[in-house]
């Protein structure tokens, strides 16, 4: 073979290991960067804790009774859907605890939410029977005027604790808090407006 042919074939090989090797380099670096978007996807989406939203939703009453202006009072009964959402990814196991109904800052009934789990990415929907009644407050609140009105505002608090288990081994606690206000409208029996922080 003529030394030209020689260094025609060396000349093909060398290309052919520069390629090879670009190649590898290509695939490496594809590979790292890959890896590090998965790392912080990890971290960023799939590690990030959130505490999950504790709420009560709109709700249809079963008995509701006010007194008058010169006499005021209220009685009233419904089923309260209480809803927890949990946008982790990882259940949330959570103590049972109480939910509080308020008429200017004093309790008037009180509902227990039993001990219980929201699962990953889920919503757990929770049905409990409220009674409220006027009767621990006391004469000097604004009750008479708000029955004038034909509105009668309420508060809704509570706080939920538990853990999000993330891939069966990374725990966090977490605290929900429930901090609702509802307007209730006494001619219509309904639920006129409601927020929740």
């Amino acid at each position: 073979m003529s030394k030209p042919d020689n260094e025609s074939l060396s000349y093909t090989d060398e290309e052919a290991r520069r390629k090879k090797r670009m190649k590898w380099k290509i695939g490496i670096t594809a590979f790292v960067i890959f890896q590090v978007v998965q790392a912080l996807f990890f971290v960023l989406v799939i590690m990030k804790f959130k505490s999950p939203k504790f709420r009560i939703s709109e709700f249809d009453f079963q008995t509701l009774s006010v007194g008058t202006q010169a006499s005021p009072s209220f009685d009233m009964s419904f089923v309260a859907p209480v809803r927890i959402k949990n946008t982790n990814w990882g259940p949330f196991k959570y103590d049972a605890t109480v939910v509080n109904f308020t008429y200017g800052g004093v309790q008037v009934g009180q509902v227990s939410i039993p001990k219980s789990k929201a699962n990953f990415k889920s919503t757990k929907k929770i049905d409990v029977n409220v009674n409220l009644s006027s009767n621990a407050l006391p004469s000097s609140s604004n009750l008479g005027s708000e029955l004038s009105s034909g509105l009668i505002t309420l508060n809704s608090q509570g706080e939920l604790k538990g853990k999000v288990t993330v891939m069966f081994m990374f725990k966090k606690t977490k605290t929900s808090q429930m901090n609702c206000t509802m307007a209730i409208n006494t001619t219509s029996k309904a639920v006129q407006t409601l927020s929740c922080k």
